[in-house]
C-alpha cells in the first residue's frame, strides 16, 4: 500500500511505510510540554498515529486556575503517515531535531499556536524494552530534548502568552499497549505492574534528564541520566547515574515530593529535592483514558472537550493516578559547595506493586 509518506527518504524495511512491522501495537507520538510557573500554566500535547490499527489522534490539555481543560481528536488513518494533522491540532516540522510548530484551531474557546526550539541536540535515551514471560510488552525508542517555546494559549477567551517559557518534547516509536487490550491474559497470570519515574529539570544554561523504569521489587530494568548543555551536540552531553528517593501524598499514588542524587562523569555531583506547585493529569492526553485512550477508534473524525477538576482528585480511580508535576529544584552541588535554584516536571505513574514505596 503505496501512501505519501513513501515518497521521503526514510524507508527502514523492504515494505512500503504504511506497513509497520508485523506487531498491531506499532505507534509513533509526539510529546510537547510548555510550563510557565509566572503565570501558572501547563501546557501539554500529544500526537500519535497507530498504522496498524489504522488510527490517528491528538490531544491538547491547559492548566490554569485549578482546572485542566482538555481537547480529544480522533480520525481513520487511512494509512496516512504524511499528514501531521488530526481535526483541529496539526504538528509542523519547520527544522527537523530543533523547531516544531503546533497549532490548534479554536475549538469551544480552547486554542492554541506556539513554536518549540530545542536548545541542545536531542537525546537519544536507552531503548525500552520489556517482556512479561515470552510476550513483549514493550519495544520502543525515544528521544527527549529540552526547549523555549513561543507563542500563546487561549482558554475561554484567555489567552496566556508563552515568550520563552521552559518547555520539553519527546519523540517516541515502536511496541507498546495501544488500542483495545489485548483479551487474551499473560500465561501464567501475572499481576498488573509498571514503575515509572521522568524528570527534567532545567539548570541554568544546561538541562538534566533523568528516568527509571523499575519492577515491583524497585529493580530498574531502564534508567539513565544525561546532563545536557545549552547548544551542545550528542557527542557533549555528559553521561550520569542518578537514584531518586520520592515521597507520597498519604493513601495515593501521587507524589508529593522526591530527592534525586546525580553523580556525573565529567565530576558533578548534585543534591536535588522537588516541591511541587502544580500538576497536570495525563489522561488530558490521552494516557489511560477511559475513553480517549491512546489508539481507540471513534470513526472517520471526533473531536471533544472536557474539563478535570483538580481540586477533586480521586484518588482510587487508576486512569487518574498518572501525573505530571510542576516542581521548584533545590539544587545542591557537592562537589563545587553551591546551591541554586531550578524548575523540573516530575512525570510518575506506579501501578499495582513497588516495594520502594509500600504499594500493593
Amino acid at each position: 500500500m503505496l501512501t505519501a509518506a513513501d515518497e521521503w527518504h526514510v524507508h527502514q524495511t523492504s515494505e512500503p511505510i504504511a506497513v509497520s512491522g508485523t506487531d498491531r501495537n506499532f505507534y509513533d507520538r509526539s510529546y510537547f510540554g510548555v510550563f510557565d510557573p509566572a503565570s501558572d500554566v501547563m501546557v501539554a500535547v500529544a500526537f500519535g498515529m497507530y498504522p496498524h490499527l489504522n488510527v490517528a489522534d491528538a490531544h491538547l490539555t491547559v492548566v490554569h486556575g485549578g482546572t485542566q481543560h482538555c481537547l480529544h481528536a480522533s480520525k481513520t488513518l487511512h494509512s496516512d503517515r504524511a499528514t501531521l494533522r488530526v481535526g483541529p491540532v496539526a504538528i509542523e516540522i519547520v527544522e527537523p531535531l530543533r523547531k516544531l510548530r503546533v497549532t490548534v484551531d479554536e475549538t469551544d474557546g480552547l486554542a492554541a499556536d506556539f513554536t518549540v526550539t530545542g536548545v541542545h541536540f536531542p537525546i537519544e535515551e536507552p531503548r525500552f524494552v520489556h517482556r512479561f514471560g515470552p510476550r513483549t510488552f514493550m519495544d520502543y525508542t525515544r528521544l527527549s530534548q529540552a526547549c523555549t517555546a513561543e507563542g500563546w494559549v487561549t482558554v475561554g477567551g484567555t489567552r496566556t502568552e508563552l515568550g520563552g517559557a521552559f518547555a520539553l518534547r519527546d519523540r517516541s516509536w515502536g511496541i507498546r499497549p495501544t488500542g483495545a487490550p489485548d483479551t487474551q491474559a499473560y500465561q501464567p497470570p501475572i499481576q498488573p505492574q509498571f514503575a515509572w519515574l521522568w524528570t527534567p529539570v532545567r539548570l541554568g544554561d544546561r538541562t538534566l534528564f533523568w528516568h527509571q523504569n523499575a519492577d515491583g521489587a524497585g529493580r530498574p530494568w531502564n534508567t539513565r541520566a544525561t546532563l545536557v548543555p545549552d547548544g551542545s551536540t550528542a557527542e557533549e552531553h555528559v553521561h550520569a547515574h542518578g537514584t531518586m528517593t520520592p515521597t507520597l501524598l498519604g493513601g495515593t499514588r501521587w507524589i508529593s515530593g522526591a530527592t534525586l542524587e546525580i553523580e556525573a562523569d565529567d565530576g558533578t555531583d548534585l543534591e536535588l529535592v522537588y516541591t511541587p506547585r502544580m500538576h497536570l493529569e495525563m489522561q488530558g492526553i490521552g494516557y489511560r483514558h477511559p475513553v480517549w485512550s491512546h489508539g481507540l477508534p471513534h470513526g472517520e473524525l471526533e473531536v471533544a472537550v472536557e474539563a478535570l477538576d483538580l481540586t477533586d482528585p480521586a484518588p482510587d480511580e487508576p486512569h487518574r493516578w498518572h501525573r505530571q508535576v510542576l516542581c521548584d529544584v533545590a539544587v545542591r552541588d557537592r562537589g563545587a559547595g553551591t546551591e541554586d535554584q531550578g524548575t523540573g516536571v516530575l512525570e510518575h505513574l506506579f501501578i499495582g506493586p513497588y516495594g520502594p514505596l509500600g504499594l500493593e
